[in-house]
């Protein structure tokens, strides 16, 4: 027995808080009932999500561990109810989804998988993993405005870690972030003053973007996730 949105991200349906949205939205039935948060399932349950019954063979046998250059105007979810959703956009034949999100205006780096016990390990806050951004601005990029960043930004409802903050251009940083709030980057530019042009994700944790394509996805090369499930503490884990 399981958790049903730990059932869900370990069959490889979609992500764990996918799944509780899912269910919020009366989305799910276990057994021609509503499914509720927080509620116990097996292998012999019968699990329809949509009005589409969970198949034994939706069960991918294979862990999948993908890199994708997702580009501007894709958004990260496997809801249908977005026609410019990130899973229509590649065609995979394999069920996977998004670990964690990279916001409709963004582009770049966006990882997806079907292991839930994987993405959870990269998505926990709390374990403050790298994220690495290059930000485009409509002003100066000042050292002023670097130093707020680094210090950490006070947003209204939240304050920022500090993180590293770098000048690369007139109008261009980097900045490397350990945590993930809504439109996190746009709303601490805004907050000196300027607005994001263009903001591209380059790197999450060690696994870079490199000279991946637009809309090009790939298998994430074996000795980078070798070097991510170290870095994770997952040595017994499995991939590939």
């Amino acid at each position: 027995m399981a958790r049903l949105n730990k059932y869900l991200s370990e069959v490889g349906y979609c992500s764990r808080r996918e799944a509780d949205a899912l269910i919020v939205k009366g989305k799910v039935l276990v057994n021609g009932v509503p499914a509720s948060v927080g509620m116990q399932v097996s292998d012999k349950d019968q699990i329809v999500i949509d009005q589409k019954p969970l198949k034994a063979s939706q069960k991918s046998k294979k862990p999948i561990l993908l890199m994708c250059y997702k580009p501007r105007g894709i958004v990260c979810t496997t809801s249908k109810i977005d026609e410019n959703n990130i899973i229509d956009f590649l065609h995979y034949p394999t069920r996977v989804y998004p670990i964690g999100r990279l916001d409709k205006q963004s582009e770049g780096l966006l990882l997806l998988t079907n292991q839930g016990e994987l993405a959870n390990a990269i998505m926990k806050a709390r374990n403050a993993h790298e994220k690495e951004y290059v930000v485009t601005v409509d002003r100066v990029v000042t050292e002023e405005m670097l130093q707020a960043f680094r210090d950490g930004v006070d947003l209204g409802d939240v304050t920022t870690r500090p993180c590293q903050a770098w000048k690369s251009g007139e109008y261009t940083f980097h900045m490397i972030l350990t945590q993930g709030i809504n439109r996190q980057i746009r709303r601490m530019c805004e907050t000196q003053g300027a607005h994001v042009r263009r903001l591209k994700r380059i790197r999450i944790m060690n696994i870079t973007l490199g000279d991946l394509k637009v809309g090009q996805c790939i298998d994430v090369p074996q000795n980078k996730v070798a070097k991510l499930l170290k870095d994770l503490g997952m040595h017994a884990f499995r991939l590939g």
